[in-house]
């Protein structure tokens, strides 16, 4: 007997693809002299036209009650919001710390889910998402050591890890009364809502690069991003929150790979151990 297709696992699959290939490109701008909070702004714009398509889709009729607009910004500002205060966060700490934390977000989805909305999973989706969770610390920090000075970055740290932890808990509780379409509009409209902080952010006494591999390098790179985040809204539509969002947070590996070979350079041990736990995760979560 044929399975039915399962959509969300299609939607799941095409944000962990382009938010991987969008990771292993994502610094090449900045490394020509792009600022990543002007990259910000790009990425911003980049919603505009991805927002268009969605709301095309449901004939230029989103949900415009209070309850809806709360909800949707929400997400959108929960999400932007994290951005920003992440540009931050790398500003002060060590980037090989900051991003195993936030890595973990999913856990407080997985948390939020399980006990506000009830989702279930069976034993092998529970093996998968912790293999999920285990990968994501090796495969963001694959040269775990040392330690940050300071606690400012910390602190910073673990509340972009709660805000994209909630993010991705309402998105999915706004799914059950909300068209996705109508939740990728709104957040399409708190990321521009930020794009003046994002430029206030801006170091002006460098020089910026506003040739090819600025602003319009970065255009290719972030429409990536936000075709993801639009599918990712299907996916929480479709599937459960404890297994989508792990499963959709191991696009490092996708990172990863592409940066070995971009670069040429052998993974190493911690990286391999990463990328063995990814592979059995996505095994066990796309049964």
């Amino acid at each position: 007997m044929n399975k039915k297709p399962k959509r969300w696992l299609l939607y799941a699959m095409i944000t962990t693809i382009f938010w991987g290939i969008w990771g292993a490109f994502i610094e090449i701008p900045e490394k020509s002299g792009f600022p990543a909070t002007l990259g910000y702004v790009v990425w911003s714009l980049t919603m505009v036209p991805c927002s268009l398509v969605a709301l095309s889709v449901i004939g230029w009729k989103p949900e415009t009650d209070r309850r809806s607009i709360g909800l949707g910004m929400s997400v959108g500002l929960l999400g932007a919001g994290g951005q920003l205060i992440l540009f931050e966060a790398l500003r002060q700490g060590p980037a090989y710390i900051v991003f195993p934390l936030i890595s973990l977000f999913p856990v407080l989805t997985i948390l939020l889910s399980v006990l506000l909305l009830k989702e279930r999973a069976s034993r092998r989706s529970w093996i998968g998402i912790g293999l999920a969770l285990a990968a994501a610390v090796f495969l963001a920090n694959p040269n775990f050591s040392g330690q940050g000075g300071g606690h400012g970055w910390l602190l910073l740290t673990i509340l972009v890890f709660v805000m994209w932890g909630l993010q991705a808990y309402v998105m999915k509780f706004s799914n059950k009364t909300m068209k996705a379409e109508s939740i990728f509009m709104y957040m399409c409209i708190s990321a521009l809502l930020l794009t003046p902080v994002a430029i206030a952010m801006t170091d002006r006494t460098q020089p910026i690069n506003w040739g090819f591999k600025g602003p319009w390098l970065a255009a290719i790179v972030h429409i990536l991003n936000s075709v993801g985040a639009l599918t990712l809204v299907y996916a929480l539509r479709e599937g459960d929150a404890i297994i989508v969002v792990p499963l959709t947070g191991l696009s490092p590996v996708i990172t990863i790979i592409l940066s070995l070979v971009i670069y040429a350079v052998m993974p190493g041990t911690v990286l391999l151990v990463g990328l063995v736990l990814a592979a059995a995760a996505i095994y066990l979560l796309s049964e």
